[in-house]
């Protein structure tokens, strides 16, 4: 007599007979799940520290400037120039949670499990893309809005700068998105995230000096034009220009830029040139 060799057991599967949710669920599920991720939430207390730690510099500005207002009856900090005075902060924020975003996925090679739902490959680029920029957009927004909040209970001679602070989230939105899509892209071409981390700040590091550098030379030179250009090598001044040519407000590098539609075209340029990049990296990713 044979014996079975097998035993199928009943572990309790079921048929799901619910409703299928669909490409756009999936995608805002991920978006949202990356967004808690940037910021700590659902991972270890240590993932916690830099992000928290990063918000917390972020607001301390404002803080200041609120006590400075309610003593000494002025404003300290402008609205439109936050974004660049607090450059170094979001550099090392970028810098820090773009790998995070991506290098896991790409190092422990299960973005085909994402792609094996209903979601594409422009769908995770977007929903990465969309959770980083909500990110630094919240960076920005919540000192901005905090400080206008604080001059509006503080009695101070003059109307509140209601224009200021709204051009100020404007560029604030176009900050988010240039520096959300640089970064992800460069930390998308390695699955360390150490080294995206160094990528990242090195491409900071890189485009600062620069323009520090070529301003200054075409500057004493008495090349004015060529070193207004020059100064946009760094996003932020870029992001600036953008701010000051569309809502008039003042430039942060206290010698101006470059004006009309330039500014603008390059900083389009640039995103368009960042996310041709992505898309083709994921696109390649999807394919090995």
């Amino acid at each position: 007599m044979i014996q079975p060799i097998g035993v199928i057991h009943d572990i309790g599967y079921r048929h799901y007979d619910g409703p299928r949710l669909g490409r756009g669920y999936a995608t805002t599920a991920l978006a949202l799940n990356s967004l808690r991720g940037v910021f700590g939430l659902g991972r270890a207390a240590r993932a916690k520290i830099m992000p928290f730690l990063i918000a917390g510099t972020m607001l301390l500005p404002a803080v200041v400037s609120i006590a400075v207002m309610a003593l000494l009856k002025e404003r300290p900090l402008a609205y439109p120039g936050y974004a660049v005075t607090m450059q170094a902060v979001l550099a090392i924020f970028v810098a820090a949670q773009s790998p995070y975003l991506v290098a896991p996925d790409l190092r422990f090679r299960v973005l085909p499990l994402y792609l094996s739902r209903p979601i594409t490959s422009l769908d995770y680029v977007a929903a990465k893309l969309v959770a980083m920029i909500a990110a630094l957009y919240l960076l920005l927004a919540l000192p901005l809005t905090l400080m206008y909040l604080g001059e509006l209970l503080i009695d101070l001679d003059g109307p509140p700068h209601t224009g200021d602070y709204f051009a100020a989230l404007g560029g604030g939105l176009v900050c988010a998105v240039t520096l959300a899509v640089i970064g992800v892209a460069i930390a998308s071409f390695t699955p360390r995230r150490g080294l995206g981390v160094a990528a990242v700040i090195a491409f900071y590091m890189f485009t600062l000096a620069a323009s520090a550098v070529f301003f200054g030379v075409l500057l004493s030179e008495g090349h004015e034009t060529a070193a207004e250009w020059s100064i946009l090598i760094n996003p932020f001044f870029l992001v600036d220009a953008v701010q000051v040519n569309l809502f008039g407000t003042e430039a942060a590098n206290g010698q101006g830029y470059p004006p009309g539609a330039g500014p603008a075209v390059i900083t389009a340029g640039v995103i368009a040139l960042a996310l041709g990049a992505l898309v083709l990296r994921y696109r390649k990713a999807a394919a090995a």
